[in-house]
C-alpha cells in the first residue's frame, strides 16, 4: 500500500540539520488539540447546480477555487476511510473534464482527479489526471526546446536559460500560442501530478518529469529566502517583480517535494523541502508574529488571493503525512496548522442554526453574514487540523 510504503521510507531519511524548524514562541494558540471528524466544525457550502450537468456548483466561487473545495472534500474521506463525499466529487469532477478545456486551471482540476482517486479508487478519474498531464506536457520546455530556443507550441524564440540557470522544465501559464509566462504554479502543479503519478504508476516518465520541473524551480524560481517566486518570462528573462511572493507557489512545491522524495528515495528532495517549509512557516510577507496568515483577507469580494493560504495548508499537509520519523518538521507543521485553525475558530467564525461561517479574514473579525470564499479558505485548515492532530 503507498501509505506504508511512504511511511518506511520517511523513517529511513536522513534528517537535515540546517533548517530551522522550531517553533517560535509569539505564534498564538499552536498547541496540539484533540481533533476527530466528530469535532470538525460544519462547512456549509452551498450547492446551486446538479454537478453531473454543471461546474458551477458552489456559489460566487471561481473555477479554479471550485477544484480546490473538492480536492478538500476527496481528502477528508481519503483521510477518514469514508465514501461521504463521493458523489459530489466524482459528479463534479467528471463534469468538469466534459465541459471545460482551460489549460490555466486545468491543473487544479487534475490534481482533484487524483485525489479523488486516491480517496476512491475509480480508474476514471486517474484517467482524467493522466489525459490532462499528457496536455500539459505540451507547454513543458524540454532540453531540445532549450537547445534550439523554440518551443513547437510557442510561436516567439525562447531563452535556454535565464540568469545563467536553465528553463528546462519550466512549465508556460497558457497555451495561447503567444503567451511568454512561465509561472510557478503551474510548474508546480505540474510537479505535485508528476509526482504523484508516478507513485501510482511506477513509470519512470513520470518521475523524470517531476525531477526536471523541480529542479527548475530550484534553480531558477526561488528567492534568497527559500520561497518560491512566480514568473519568469521565456522570451527575454524578466520577471515579475520580487515582492510576488505567494503561499500557493511555496505551498505545492512541498507537496511535489514531498511526494517526489518518496518516489526516488534521494534524501536530498526532503532537505530542499524542509528548507521551504521553514521558510513559509514563517514569511512575514503573509503572515504576523502571531503566526496567524494574513494574505487574502477581503471580506467584501472573492479574488484569487482569498484560494492562495489553503493551498499552503494543504501542501504541509502532505508534507506532514509523508514524513513520519521526522519529529521536528512534524511539530512545526502541525504547530502552525493548528494557529490557523484556532485562529479560524476563536477570531473568524459564527455559528448559527447548526451552521458555521468563516471570514476569509483569520485575525478576524467574526463574519456576520455568509462567506463563500471564507468557507473555501477554512476546509484545508479543518482538514488538515484532523489530519495532524490524529
Amino acid at each position: 500500500m503507498l501509505a506504508s510504503s511512504l511511511v518506511a521510507l520517511a523513517l529511513a531519511f536522513p534528517f537535515a540539520v540546517a533548517q530551522d524548524l522550531s517553533v517560535p514562541s509569539t505564534w498564538r494558540v499552536s498547541g496540539t488539540l484533540f481533533l476527530s471528524c466528530s469535532t470538525l466544525p460544519i462547512i456549509n457550502i452551498h450547492s446551486t447546480q446538479d454537478p453531473s450537468t454543471s461546474l458551477s456548483f458552489l456559489d460566487r466561487l471561481g473555477y479554479w477555487q471550485n477544484a480546490n473545495v473538492l480536492s478538500a472534500m476527496a481528502n477528508l474521506d481519503y483521510l477518514t476511510k469514508s465514501t461521504t463525499n463521493q458523489q459530489a466529487v466524482t459528479g463534479s469532477l467528471n463534469a468538469a473534464f466534459s465541459l471545460y478545456a482551460d489549460y490555466d486551471q486545468y491543473g487544479w482540476w487534475a490534481t482533484a482527479a487524483y485525489y479523488g482517486y486516491r480517496a476512491y479508487g475509480n480508474p476514471n478519474l486517474l484517467n482524467h489526471a493522466i489525459a490532462t498531464w499528457q496536455h500539459v506536457s505540451n507547454y513543458v520546455i524540454t532540453a531540445s526546446d532549450a537547445s534550439s530556443g523554440k518551443q513547437p507550441n510557442k510561436d516567439f524564440p525562447i531563452e535556454g536559460s535565464c540568469d545563467g540557470e536553465t528553463m528546462v522544465g519550466g512549465v508556460f501559464w497558457r497555451p495561447l500560442n503567444d503567451d511568454t509566462s512561465v509561472n510557478s504554479i503551474t510548474t508546480g502543479l505540474y510537479i505535485v501530478l508528476s509526482a504523484h503519478l508516478a507513485a501510482t504508476t511506477r513509470n519512470s516518465t513520470y518521475t523524470h518529469a517531476a525531477i526536471l520541473s523541480a529542479t527548475f524551480i530550484k534553480a531558477t524560481n526561488m528567492n534568497s529566502g527559500d520561497l518560491v517566486l512566480d514568473t519568469i518570462n521565456a522570451q527575454d528573462c524578466t520577471r515579475s517583480s520580487s515582492s510576488w511572493l505567494f503561499t500557493y507557489n511555496s505551498g505545492k512545491y512541498i507537496e511535489g517535494l514531498s511526494v517526489l522524495a518518496f518516489v526516488t528515495g534521494d534524501a536530498s528532495w526532503t532537505s530542499l523541502m524542509m528548507e521551504v517549509v521553514a521558510a513559509a512557516t514563517k514569511a512575514p510577507v503573509w503572515e504576523g508574529s502571531d503566526g496567524i496568515i494574513t494574505e487574502g483577507a477581503d471580506v467584501t469580494e472573492d479574488n484569487d488571493g482569498v484560494g492562495f493560504k489553503a493551498v499552503l495548508i494543504r501542501g504541509l499537509a502532505e508534507a506532514w503525512s509523508c514524513n513520519i520519523g521526522n519529529t521536528a518538521l512534524r511539530t512545526l507543521i502541525r504547530s502552525y496548522t493548528d494557529v490557523q485553525y484556532n485562529a479560524l475558530l476563536d477570531l473568524a467564525s459564527n455559528s448559527s442554526s447548526g451552521s458555521t461561517w468563516y471570514s476569509p479574514a483569520w485575525e478576524g473579525p467574526a463574519p456576520t453574514s455568509f462567506v463563500p470564499w471564507g468557507q473555501l479558505a477554512a476546509v484545508d485548515v479543518l482538514v488538515s487540523a484532523v489530519s495532524v492532530n490524529s
